[in-house]
C-alpha cells in the first residue's frame, strides 16, 4: 500500500510539475517551481523540495559554493530537517526574475519560515535558473 501511495504522489508531482512548466511565461513556470519546493518543505517532502535543482547544482555556502544536489540534501538532512522535517513553514515573497536570455534567468526574493511556536526566520536569496529539457531548474542557490 505505501509503494502504491508512493507512486501516486510521484505521478501527481510530475503532472503538476510538467503543468507548471509548460503554462505561463518563463517567470510564472520559475514561481510554479518555487511553490513546488514550498509544498515540499511545508509537507516534508525533501524530494519535492529538491525538485527544483538540476543534479550538478551548486549552493553557497560558509565556506564557499559547493556542488550537487546530494550537498544540498545533506545540507539540508543537518540544518532544517534533522527531525526527519523542517518544524516551521516556508513561503517566499518579493520573488523577482530577470531572464539572462531566453534559457537562464537571475531570481532573487525573500524566504520566510515561520510558526511552530518561534520567531520568523528570514533571509534574502540569489538563486540562477536554466531552462533544462524537464523545465526551468536551479543551477545555483546563494541562500
Amino acid at each position: 500500500m505505501r509503494r502504491i501511495a508512493l507512486i501516486a504522489s510521484i505521478c501527481l508531482l510530475c503532472v503538476t510539475a510538467g503543468f507548471a512548466q509548460k503554462k505561463g511565461s518563463a517567470e510564472d513556470q520559475i514561481k510554479a517551481v518555487f511553490q513546488i519546493t514550498a509544498d515540499g518543505w511545508n509537507t516534508g517532502d525533501l524530494s519535492k523540495y529538491l525538485y527544483a535543482y538540476v543534479p550538478e547544482a551548486t549552493e553557497m555556502l560558509a565556506t564557499g559554493p559547493a556542488g550537487g544536489v546530494e550537498v544540498i540534501e545533506k545540507t539540508m538532512k543537518d540544518g532544517f530537517w534533522k527531525t526527519g522535517r523542517p518544524l516551521q513553514q516556508l513561503r517566499y515573497e518579493h520573488l523577482v526574475v530577470r531572464m539572462l536570455g531566453k534559457d537562464n534567468a537571475l531570481v532573487t526574493g525573500q524566504y520566510i519560515l515561520s510558526g511552530a511556536g518561534k520567531p520568523d526566520r528570514t533571509g534574502w536569496f540569489t538563486t540562477v535558473w536554466t531552462h533544462a529539457k524537464q523545465g526551468w531548474r536551479m543551477i545555483h542557490d546563494h541562500s
